[in-house]
Parts: structure tokens; C-alpha cells; sequence
């Protein structure tokens, strides 16, 4: 018996994350065969040569695209889509995958989407149905609208997608393969992270408490990043704790927030930062599980952060409305009230974890449903 082709997209340090666990599962699976395309940032050393990581866990991916157009703005990220659909579209017509996997909610998985939807290729998406604002949303119902298959991660985006018509056979509540990660990885012996990645600035003591930043720009409001950047760096200057801070992604403004970095590391020495570009996706959710507070607009936050039950100051709009624990403030772009968030959040300590997000097992779950089930490319809006 032939075993299906499944082929997957990995985009950006985000994406890996967010279903290596699924890869695993894949190339575990007696009936499954995985076929990894590695493209967009995840090749780009400033945004910590992800592809790197991938094949140190193993993983041969079968082809790379370079679909980045310089420049993180809205233009840039419209035409990189469009780059990302014309490389896709080549390397579907050449492996002939049974089913196409992609994740989230980016501007290049849109472009996974697009290419494989227009070429009869049915299309498993995760973590649709979820709320959060900003092109994101938009970007993430699009792809539900193509897609064929559905992994979301809670019951409420369950319940988002039986609203925008999908077929609730093709519907599979499955959680978050993150989840999958951060259920694993800290169960491990962790040794001193801080000295095992390069990164800049200062010294950083890993038996002391610390900070662990993740602020990306937000689309819509990418011509004041470099502001919020500073408000936030305001806050965290005051605070005095050591801080890991991680470089932003390749969204619209990232050039504004990276400048304000490296801006506040010319002038702000002895300040106990360190600034990396990347970690192994188990070495980050280890991170955020020692860590006293995460702060900034990083999902992780609110995702892995609720299932370890990591404290988390959530900065602006790029979260709004989705799903979150106990763990997670929301704060306005400020930096008196993100001072104000963080010493609580310090203060407080951890809180008792959830599984929001997931129990841990997603990875295999979607797995066994891709290769157990029959998918039909037509689609029909159902009205439940």
C-alpha cells in the first residue's frame, strides 16, 4: 500500500514551533510520508537560520524556497505572498503531495493556501478559528475558506469555523502541537540556555530570576513600531531585572523595532540585556517555563504561557481577543502601565497551568486523522 504524501511548509521560527511535533508524528507514522519544504525567513540567518535548526532535529527537507522581498512592509509582505505562491505552485506540481499542511495565520502560509487550493490538492490548516484582530484574522479566515481540513485547537474556534460555513466532518479539534513541546520539554533536566546561544549584550545569570521579551511590529500599525519598541524598553530599563530579548519577525516594521534595539544597546550598555535571534523550539518553551514574566505580542505568551502556567504581561493589539488563561495582562503600548503589569506579574508568581491550547498529544492525533480519513476537495457552505 502506498503511503500518502504529506507535505508541509515551515515559513518561520514561529511555524516550526507551532507543529514540529506533527512532523515527528508524520515520519513515525507507517502510513504517512513527509515531505518538508523550508522557505521564507526560516532561511534567513537575521532571523536565526531556522532551517539550521530543522536539520539538526533530523529532519531532509526536499526543497527550499526564497520568497522574501527585503524592505517588512505592507508592499514587501504582498509581494513576498505573491513570490511564495509562484515557488509553491512549482514545487506541488513536482512532488504531487495527497495532502498540503499549513500553519496559522502569516502572510507566507497564506500563500501555501493559495497555491495548493487552486491546484486540487486538499489542504489541512491549523489553529483556525481563532480571534485575534489585525491582518492576522484576516489572513487566518481566508485560509479556513480554502482549506479542507481543520485542526483547531480549542472548542471555541471549533465553534468559529461551524460559523463560517465548514464542514463539521472535516473539523478536528485536535489542540496545539506546541503544546506538544512544552508537555515534553519540561519534563527534561535544563541546563544554562543563556550560555549555550550567542546573541549580544550582557551577561546573564541563569540561576537568577529574568525577563524573556518577544515583541513583534503589528501590520496595521507598522509606521509607529519604533515608538512602541521604545515604550516597552522604557518599562523594562526601570524594572532592572535581567532581560532575554528575542529579535522581531519579518512582518511590516520590523526594520523599526530592530532599529530601536540596536539603538537602546548603543546607548544602554551595562543595562542586564541579552538579545538573541533564536532558540530550538524546546530550548524557548524551557526558557519561558524558568522565566519570571514573558512580555511583549508573541503568542507564546498566551499558548505555551497557559499550559506552563508562565506569567505574561501582553502588550497592544496583536493578541486581541484570543482565547487566554489566568497568566496573561493585557496592557496598552505604555510604558508606565507595562512596568506597572510586569512587577504584579513578578510578584504573583506562577499560576496553576491549563490546557487551553492542548494536552499534549495534537501532533499524533493529527497524524492519525490525515491518515485514517478520505478528504474530498469540493467544498459547500455548511449552514449548522
Amino acid at each position: 500500500m502506498d503511503k500518502k504524501k504529506i507535505c508541509v511548509v515551515v515559513n518561520s521560527r514561529a511555524n516550526y514551533g507551532r507543529i514540529k511535533s506533527f512532523l515527528e508524528a508524520v515520519n513515525e507514522h507507517p502510513q504517512l510520508e513527509l515531505q518538508l519544504i523550508v522557505g521564507a525567513s526560516a532561511l534567513l540567518y537575521r532571523f536565526g537560520s531556522v532551517i539550521d535548526i530543522i536539520r539538526a532535529d533530523g529532519f531532509d527537507p526536499v526543497s527550499v524556497v526564497y520568497s522574501v522581498v527585503e524592505g517588512e512592509t505592507p508592499s514587501t509582505m504582498a509581494k513576498s505572498t505573491g513570490m511564495g505562491i509562484l515557488e509553491l505552485a512549482t514545487q506541488f506540481e513536482n512532488l504531487k503531495p495527497d495532502i498540503v499542511l499549513t500553519v496559522a495565520d502569516r502572510f507566507e502560509t497564506l500563500a501555501t493556501a493559495v497555491a495548493a487550493s487552486y491546484m486540487n490538492i486538499p489542504l489541512a490548516h491549523t489553529q483556525g478559528g481563532e480571534l485575534t484582530g489585525s491582518i492576522d484574522e484576516s489572513v487566518r479566515h481566508a485560509i479556513t475558506k480554502l482549506a479542507h481540513i481543520h485542526f483547531p485547537a480549542t472548542k471555541q474556534a471549533e465553534q468559529i469555523l461551524r460559523k463560517m460555513g465548514e464542514n463539521p466532518a472535516n473539523i478536528f479539534v485536535t489542540g496545539c502541537p506546541s503544546i506538544d513541546l512544552a508537555a515534553q520539554a519540561c519534563t527534561d533536566n535544563c541546563i544554562d540556555l543563556f550560555q549555550k546561544y550567542g546573541g549580544t549584550g550582557s551577561r546573564l545569570d541563569w540561576n537568577k530570576p529574568f525577563l524573556v521579551v518577544l515583541q513583534h511590529p503589528v501590520t496595521t500599525e507598522y509606521k509607529v513600531a519604533f515608538n512602541q519598541t521604545n515604550q516597552t524598553l522604557e518599562a523594562l530599563k526601570h524594572i532592572g531585572m535581567q532581560t532575554a530579548w528575542f529579535w522581531p519577525n519579518v512582518d511590516a516594521g520590523s526594520d523599526a523595532v530592530s532599529k530601536a534595539l540596536r539603538l537602546f544597546i548603543v546607548s544602554n550598555g551595562e543595562a542586564p540585556f541579552h538579545f538573541y535571534r533564536n532558540f530550538s523550539p524546546e530550548d524557548y518553551v524551557r526558557l519561558i517555563d524558568r522565566c519570571a514574566c514573558i512580555v511583549g505580542n508573541s503568542s507564546s505568551g498566551i499558548r505555551e504561557g497557559s499550559f506552563l502556567g508562565t506569567p505574561c504581561v501582553n502588550i497592544g493589539s496583536r493578541q486581541n481577543q484570543r482565547e487566554r488563561g489566568k497568566n496573561v495582562m493585557d496592557v496598552e503600548n505604555e510604558a508606565n502601565v507595562i512596568y506597572q503589569a510586569i512587577n504584579y506579574q513578578v510578584k504573583h508568581g506562577k499560576y496553576i497551568p491549563t490546557n487551553l491550547y492542548g494536552d499534549g498529544n495534537a501532533g499524533k492525533k493529527m497524524a492519525e486523522i490525515l491518515a485514517s480519513h478520505h478528504f474530498d476537495i469540493k467544498k459547500i457552505f455548511y449552514n449548522t
